[in-house]
């Protein structure tokens, strides 16, 4: 990896160059989705098929599997997997448990009444990959806080394998997040049904979960026809380092990002010239180890940086300019540091508390922003599936108090029909 000094202008170059990244959806993309999308709302489960069959091989014979039928999957993989899900699921559900609202109401002495309601989505449907890119984690991390948030249903869609069954970690990790359907289709046909639904697969109030780019154009487009979780760029990952780090860590942290993808970013701000040197030495030593190191390579060369910063200050304010989807603090005091972290879609806090302890199991949730949208996005959480109205009881002695008023507002915004509303009420 390439290592810079920080000069207040070259690190912030970099900036720019990342942001390129996610640009937008080739044309080309963006028309071939558009034709999926407008042939699945006008001709339903038909173009759901045609599409299947031409990009997945062929259609499965079962196209659904319902919520007593995904128990079964758990005797399909090993205990220790079984295990490890259980775990995660465990530590996933206690902390969004903690995010949960409640709905509420006041009561004033002069009658009047006002409050929230608080309830979860009708509907939500979930994109998890297949294939090589299975996740069974982004199960968990979706539908958890899906459940806890009260959703009425959560319906998964997933593309079938070539031998036309679903992949078996993913169902098995369904069926312990408590998907209620699994319909085994993929892409953006997969995400335009959600949206528009057919006969067979139900529309709902809002998709997520991660997909290829034609997934992910899908959801951008459809955004207004149907709720999404986030628009979602490559995934990224910011190391903060002073000399009580280690290098070996660092180095494989970095990796552990930069193998999602060729235009994932792994950057390291270090305040000490020798761990800069010695993490560069590290990767070169571990990566000849890793299945992925052609990606990694490139996602290095192209996206990853080692900068050493004069001091702590300099590294955190690149850090919130930044504004990185995972944010590691590898220094002595890292709890000290939390409260000038503005920036970031998840905070790992010392040598001990790598990113894929956030991937999978710690409990946060992985869905993040990316692309500097932490300066504004938050992470997938429980509120992310609810909805809130609100009400409002005024009697009538209340409402003659403040007619005044609101005639008054009503008549200078020239919406006489608002005024006359509440004049009518006292003439």
């Amino acid at each position: 990896m390439n290592i810079t000094r920080a000069n207040g202008k070259s690190e912030y170059a970099m900036v720019e160059n990342l942001k390129k990244r996610a640009g937008e959806a080739d044309a080309k993309v963006v028309d071939i989705v558009k034709n999926i999308i407008n042939s699945v709302k006008e001709q339903g489960d038909e173009a759901v098929r045609e599409f299947t069959a031409r990009f997945d091989g062929a259609v499965p014979k079962k196209t659904v599997v319902e919520k007593d039928e995904l128990q079964g999957y758990l005797d399909m993989v090993d205990d220790d997997f079984k295990k490890a899900i259980v775990n995660a699921k465990n530590n996933i559900y206690d902390f969004h448990a903690r995010q949960a609202q409640q709905s509420w109401m006041t009561t004033q002495e002069n009658g009047v009444i006002m409050g929230q309601r608080v309830r979860g989505l009708k509907r939500v449907g979930i994109y998890v990959p297949g294939g090589t890119a299975a996740y069974p984690s982004s199960v968990l991390m979706n539908a958890i806080p899906a459940k806890i948030a009260g959703v009425e249903e959560i319906i998964m869609v997933t593309p079938p394998s070539k031998d036309g069954n679903p992949n078996p970690d993913i169902m098995a990790a369904a069926a312990v997040a408590g998907v209620d359907r699994v319909f085994l289709v993929g892409g953006a046909q997969a995400v335009a049904a959600l949206a528009y639904g057919t006969e067979k697969i139900p529309k709902v109030d809002k998709i997520v979960g991660p997909g290829n780019i034609f997934v992910a154009t899908a959801k951008k487009l459809l955004y207004g026809v149907v709720d999404i979780d986030m628009i979602a760029g490559p995934s990224e990952i910011l190391i903060v380092a002073d000399k009580s780090a280690k290098p070996e860590f660092l180095a494989a942290d970095l990796m552990s990002q930069a193998e999602h993808d060729k235009l994932a970013s792994a950057i390291l701000l270090t305040t000490s010239f020798d761990i800069a040197k010695a993490t560069a030495r590290e990767i070169d030593r571990q990566i000849k180890y890793l299945v992925r190191q052609e990606i990694i390579e490139e996602s290095l060369d192209n996206f990853g940086e080692i900068i050493v910063c004069e001091n702590l200050d300099q590294a955190i304010e690149f850090a919130n300019e930044l504004a990185p989807e995972h944010l590691e603090m590898c220094v002595e005091e890292p709890l000290k540091y939390i409260g000038r972290l503005d920036n970031a879609g998840s905070v790992f806090l010392g040598n001990y508390s790598p990113e894929p302890l956030g991937d999978y199991y710690a409990g946060p949730n992985h869905v993040l922003p990316t692309s500097g949208t932490a300066r504004f996005f938050s992470p997938l959480s429980v509120d992310s599936f609810i909805k809130k109205s609100s009400f409002i009881y005024y009697t009538e002695n209340e409402l003659k108090k403040a007619k005044d008023d609101i005639v008054k507002l009503a008549e200078s915004e020239g919406l006489t029909a608002h005024a006359n509303s509440i004049k009518v009420r006292f003439e």
